[in-house]
């Protein structure tokens, strides 16, 4: 049963009427007997896609923020990791927070989240995997797996495709900052007209394996690699992807793991090249951006 507004006050009449008074509810925005506003507090905030703007509820120095997490890689097999690199996490860690507070990028705002299901998440793949280099980081968003990889393989060619403007500034200044060499960043989406030539590819993104091989089709060199991540039920993609592609690529690795004492099931599909693929119309690729974008577009 519905409880009845006894103060016969309402927020709908009180905005159609002005009322302004001291000590009206609709001054200060609140229903009588309800508890006044947390000093600070302020409306949520939406990011540019829409999604609620989730901000870092605490902020830690470079030393404690290293600190915890070395005990989280401790925690979670990763203890040996080099001390060096680590502090390098440690500074994208601070970045890409940082960032956190004006942009929308990433939902992991707890450092624990982070270290595992970011850092750890990313450097477990080249102990499952020989990855090949120059490697495309396809749909990077802030930079996973690609940052990491970075800081892993500091000598080897990365390169990060990102097709979100703001995200790409950001990578832009993660570079500068932390002074990444090797490692070039293309503000685009990969797709078969992709011809930016590597050796191998590496996704973490949610995209249908059989798009993924259709859009790197013209980039990966043959004898190359994909490496998806995936989550455990990813299964019912392969057919699909074999049936449409096993002309030029074959499943070469399938490997299911967790993330070291956690929950957390992965899987890696590793499709390699076989041959090159013949190339697309442009032709008919013109008509199609011409149907969907209109004439006259520069």
């Amino acid at each position: 049963m519905a409880h009845k507004n006894r103060s016969n006050w309402s927020p709908y009449t009180a905005r159609r009427k002005g009322q302004k008074a001291s000590g009206d509810p609709a001054a200060s925005g609140s229903k009588p007997g309800s508890s006044p506003a947390k000093p600070g507090a302020e409306k949520p905030q939406y990011s540019q896609d829409g999604r609620r703007h989730k901000k870092p509820v605490e902020t830690y120095s470079f030393h404690e923020a290293d600190d915890r997490i070395y005990d989280v890689f401790r925690n979670h097999e990763f203890g040996s990791y080099p001390h060096a690199k680590r502090q390098e996490l440690t500074k994208f860690y601070q970045l890409l927070m940082a960032n956190q507070n004006e942009q929308n990028f990433t939902r992991l705002l707890n450092l624990r989240d982070v270290a595992i299901k970011h850092f750890i998440d990313s450097l477990l793949v080249p102990n499952l995997v020989d990855l090949q280099f120059p490697l495309l980081d396809m749909g990077t968003g802030p930079g996973f797996p690609g940052i990491p990889l970075k800081i892993h393989f500091p000598q080897e060619e990365i390169i990060l495709a990102e097709g979100v403007q703001r995200r790409v500034e950001f990578l832009k200044h993660v570079r500068q900052e932390m002074n990444l060499k090797h490692l070039k960043i293309i503000g685009r989406n990969v797709n078969v007209e992709f011809f930016y030539p590597v050796r191998g590819v590496i996704t973490r993104a949610v995209e249908d394996a059989s798009n993924t091989l259709g859009n790197v089709i013209n980039g990966l060199q043959t004898g190359g690699e994909v490496v998806l991540m995936k989550g455990p039920n990813c299964g019912p993609e392969i057919q699909p992807a074999l049936d449409k592609w096993g002309e030029y690529f074959e499943l070469s690795k399938d490997i299911a793991y967790e993330i070291p004492k956690t929950p957390h099931e992965r899987r890696l599909l590793v499709f390699k090249k076989l041959k090159p693929a013949p190339l697309p119309d442009f032709e008919e690729l013109d008509l199609q951006w011409e149907k969907e974008f209109g004439a006259g577009v520069d």
